[in-house]
């Protein structure tokens, strides 16, 4: 569904990524993992139009979209969760929702939406009117992820998700990935320092490190890996 295919990236004299590659197939959960400044911001920020390569391919169903606008690569159905959340808010719950829905012109598709968003996450539904910058940091989260799902993406990608949250909530939205990979069909490519949890839910991880991919292979080999463990996994 997604192929990234030797991705080189900079700012200005500094190197960010030194040739990525990698594939997320539909309907999978795909898993980056790797330190601080790794690259797997980038990364996310390079294949939805955020950050231009200076070398590489970035291809979505068949698609080379690597030039393309990131508002045009999200008309294709690629939705970006970033790291931060970044929720408008001086905005309503409500209003971020909307927000996320601009270019669906089909009013229906949109109620739709909403309805599935609150489904999932009912505390939105409870708070629809709230301003979301009084939200703590799971509801904002949740926020984020609806925002994303309103635009009906075939593909999300998601940015440290568990990051800032009470480890209580962490689970929950864990969960939630997990459901809308299910249920909707919706191809995930996910950015978590949480590599265990990561791991778990995963079909298949790329270890990136100073900008390169390490190492790959499925979750569950790469669970056991002696150098990953020591590594990203506390053993």
């Amino acid at each position: 569904m997604l192929e990234v295919s030797e991705l080189f990236v900079s700012y200005g004299a500094i190197s960010a990524l030194g040739g990525v590659s990698l594939r997320v197939p539909p309907g999978a959960i795909v898993t980056l993992i790797g330190g601080n400044g790794a690259g797997k911001t980038t990364t996310l920020r390079t294949i939805s139009g955020l950050l231009r390569p200076k070398a590489g391919k970035v291809t979505f169903l068949g698609e080379d979209i690597t030039r393309l606008s990131a508002h045009g690569i999200v008309a294709r159905g690629l939705g970006h969760v970033p790291e931060g959340r970044m929720i408008f808010s001086n905005l309503t719950v409500d209003e971020n929702l909307s927000m996320g829905a601009y270019l669906l012109g089909d009013k229906a598709a949109v109620a739709r939406n909403r309805d599935y968003v609150f489904g999932i996450f009912p505390r939105l539904r409870e708070r629809v009117r709230q301003t979301a910058g009084t939200l703590s940091g799971g509801e904002q989260q949740m926020l984020a992820i609806g925002r994303a799902l309103m635009g009906d993406p075939k593909f999300l990608m998601l940015d440290e998700p568990s990051l800032g949250i009470a480890p209580r909530l962490i689970t929950t939205i864990f969960e939630k990935i997990i459901e809308i990979n299910r249920d909707r069909g919706i191809a995930i490519l996910l950015v978590e320092q949480n590599a265990n949890l990561a791991l778990e839910i995963s079909g298949f991880a790329y270890v990136l490190e100073t900008g390169q991919v390490t190492m790959s292979g499925t979750s569950a080999e790469l669970r056991k890996d002696p150098q990953l463990k020591a590594a990203y996994l506390g053993g």
